[in-house]
Parts: C-alpha cells; sequence; structure tokens
C-alpha cells in the first residue's frame, strides 16, 4: 500500500496535467477527438493504478483538496455569470433545459426496460439511469441509500458508485467525438482580417493568455473565498428544510449574488480574466485528482448485465445529443458545443462537461452561448428536475409493487 498525503497527490494532480497536455499535443487521435487533458492523463494513470493492483501494489491519494476545488470551479462559474446576459439567454436555457429534461425521461425508460428483459430488479434500471450517469456519485450515494433501506436492494449502494464512475469515464470521452461529428455538418465562425481578435471569456479557451495584476488576482481570490464561505453556511441553514439544496449550488449563488450585487452598488467590477484563470486551475486539478483516483476495478466487478446496460446508455446518451440536443438548439456552432457538453453532465457531472466544451472551443473557437447554458442548467437545475423525474417514475405500478 502507498499512501499520498496532500502534498504528494498535488504533486501527482500536477503532474497528470501535465501528461495529459503532452498526450493531446502528441497524439493526434486525441487531438482529432477533442479528448480533455484531464480525461487523458487522469485515465492513464487510472489504468497504470489498475495494472499495479494484479500486483498487490494499491496507491491511495489524499482526496480532501478534491470538494474545495470543485467549489471553487463552481463559485467561478457564479461570479462570471452576469444577470444581464442571463436575461438575454433565458429562452435558449429553457430549451437546453427541456432537451435536459427529455433525456433524464429517456434515460430511466432504458434503464428499466433493460434491466426488465435482462431479468433483473427494475430498480437495478432506475439505478443505471439518470440516478448516476445524470446525477453523479452524490446523487448515486443518496438514492442507492433509499434502495437498500426501503427497498431492500442489495449492494444498491456499491452499484450506484460504480455506475457514476462508468459515467464519468465515458461521459469525458465522447463528447469531444460527438462535437467533431456535428462540426464537420456546420459553419465554424471566424474572425474577419478587419476585426482584432477578443480577449478570451469565462472558460471558453482556458490557454490562451491573460492579462491579470498580483493585486486584482488577491481581490479575485478573496471573491472566491466569501463565496465558498457563505456559501456553506446558507447550505448549513437549508440543510433538513424543503429548500435543501446540494453544497456547490449554494456556493455558485453566492458568486452570481457577488458578482452582480456588487456591480449595482457601484462597488467593484468583477475581473473576468482572473475569475477565468482560478476557476480553469480548480476545473483541472479536480479532474485530475477525480480521474486519476478513480478505482476502475469497481467496473470490472460490475455484473455483464449492468455493464451491458451501461453501455447503451453511452450510446443512447451520443445519438440523443446528435438528433436531439443538436438540432433543438440550432444546429449550428453553438449546438454542437452545447452537445458536447451535454454529453459531460448527461453521464458525468458539470466540470466534465465543461471540460468537453473548452476541449472544442480551444481548438475551433469561442462559444459564449454554450458557456452560459451549461453551467446554469448543469449546476442550478439539473438536480431539482432530476429528483421530480426520479420520483415520478417510482409511482409506476411495478415499483409500487416492490
Amino acid at each position: 500500500m502507498i499512501e499520498l498525503d496532500f502534498y504528494g497527490t498535488l504533486v501527482a494532480a500536477s503532474l497528470v496535467l501535465l501528461l495529459g497536455r503532452g498526450l493531446v499535443t502528441r497524439v493526434g487521435f486525441l487531438r482529432s477527438y477533442n479528448i480533455p487533458e484531464p480525461v487523458a492523463g487522469g485515465l492513464v494513470v487510472a489504468l497504470l493504478l489498475l495494472i499495479l493492483r494484479t500486483f498487490d501494489i494499491e496507491v491511495r491519494f489524499d482526496t480532501s483538496l478534491q470538494t474545495p476545488l470543485m467549489l471553487a470551479f463552481f463559485a467561478t462559474i457564479g461570479l462570471s455569470a452576469d444577470l444581464a446576459s442571463l436575461k438575454k439567454g433565458g429562452r435558449i436555457v429553457g430549451i437546453f433545459l427541456l432537451a435536459v429534461i427529455g433525456l433524464l425521461v429517456v434515460q430511466n425508460a432504458m434503464g428499466i426496460g433493460l434491466a426488465t428483459l435482462l431479468g433483473l430488479d427494475p430498480l437495478m434500471g432506475l439505478l443505471t439511469g439518470s440516478i448516476t450517469l445524470a446525477g453523479g456519485h452524490g446523487t448515486g450515494a443518496a438514492w442507492g441509500a433509499v434502495f437498500s433501506e426501503k427497498y431492500g436492494l442489495a449492494s444498491a449502494s456499491e452499484l450506484a458508485l460504480a455506475s457514476a464512475t462508468f459515467g464519468l469515464v465515458l461521459g469525458g470521452l465522447i463528447g469531444g467525438p460527438v462535437a467533431r461529428l456535428l462540426i464537420k455538418r456546420v459553419q465554424v465562425p471566424g474572425c474577419s482580417p478587419q476585426q482584432a481578435p477578443r480577449l478570451p471569456r469565462g472558460f471558453e479557451q482556458p490557454n490562451k493568455e491573460r492579462s491579470i495584476t498580483p493585486f486584482s488576482f488577491v481581490e479575485t481570490l478573496a471573491l472566491i473565498a466569501v463565496s465558498l464561505l457563505a456559501g456553506n453556511l446558507l447550505n448549513g441553514l437549508l440543510h433538513g428544510t424543503a429548500f435543501e439544496l446540494p453544497t456547490f449550488v449554494c456556493v455558485l449563488f453566492v458568486g452570481v449574488v457577488l458578482r452582480n450585487g456588487l456591480s449595482a452598488l457601484g462597488l467593484y467590477q468583477v475581473f473576468e480574466r482572473e475569475v477565468s484563470v482560478l476557476g480553469n486551475v480548480s476545473l483541472s486539478l479536480f479532474l485530475a485528482i477525480a480521474l486519476m483516483s478513480l478505482k476502475l476495478w469497481d467496473l470490472a466487478a460490475l455484473a455483464l448485465p449492468i455493464f451491458i446496460i451501461l453501455a447503451v446508455q453511452a450510446l443512447v446518451m451520443a445519438l440523443f445529443a446528435i438528433f436531439v440536443t443538436f438540432r433543438v438548439m440550432g444546429s449550428n456552432y453553438d449546438a454542437a458545443v452545447l452537445a458536447a457538453g451535454h454529453c459531460g453532465f448527461g453521464l458525468g457531472a458539470t466540470p466534465t462537461a465543461i471540460a468537453n466544451m473548452q476541449a472544442v472551443t480551444q481548438r475551433y473557437g469561442p462559444s459564449q452561448i454554450a458557456f452560459l447554458v451549461v453551467p446554469m442548467v448543469g449546476a442550478f437545475f439539473i438536480d431539482i428536475v432530476n429528483v421530480i423525474v426520479i420520483k415520478l417514475y417510482l409511482t409506476l405500478p411495478f415499483f409500487a409493487a416492490v
């Protein structure tokens, strides 16, 4: 057993990012299919650790930094949210939300149908649907406990975590190829010779240079810290009430209030360049730690019928993004980037969606609409509508008889 402490894990995560950058730069396949750098490096390390485990060598990481990095990322999403821009994108957000709800319904119907055909408990089909795929590890663990305690489903929590891990891996792998396929059908917006190239905004092109100063950097760091503190306090106040929300949603909400409140009062204007730098650093390190610490042997332990269901779910996600998300969002370049993002949080999580879109926009050009819509839907709405859809499915007759 090899255990890496906080500092060792931070070094390992940094090396994973450098490895991923090198792989994407040098391997044409990864570059052509827009595989995010943290995904490329993280999966290689996870595979190496799987091989080491066959020799009874296991490496454990200190993942205590993972949650603060994720929360810091969502804080920067909130600090980047200009309500005036959000108001303009209201219709687009609504259309994308309808597409997301459609996928949740399809995922659960597919999971239940396949589980029934394969002779499994329908609850397993629901657990390998939107609970773990769109919901991720947190939602999966919560519902796994409910299914074990209330419905008596054996090993529900283990199945939930393994399914969520499968989704996280596939969500980071299929988004780029889906976008590549769709972009062949559309005209990619370019910059005419008369137009000066604009500075990158938000999270669109993380490798572009941004002019920052030490003092403005510290100011932005302070805003993120305030968002983390106030978001956690808000989460504590809402805990156990009808308005309880995940911590990252509270942190994001505080970021939105800070950004727009300070601006409305004329006290301070958030520097988006610094916000995007810190957000991209947090996102990259979070994904690196999450992926390099994946226990791929949990996937190997999945029974063949469950693996079949999850593989079909990944295929359904890709087809849904191509034939539904892309079309309803306008069948243009922005729609292609949105489709890549939908693959990310439709199978994994919002950070995976952002990484997918970054891999696309870094190569083909920015998409402000995609980086406006996906974070808001993925953070604010997905958990709420997912719970509603899951509870509606649980009212079906064959669940009531369980």
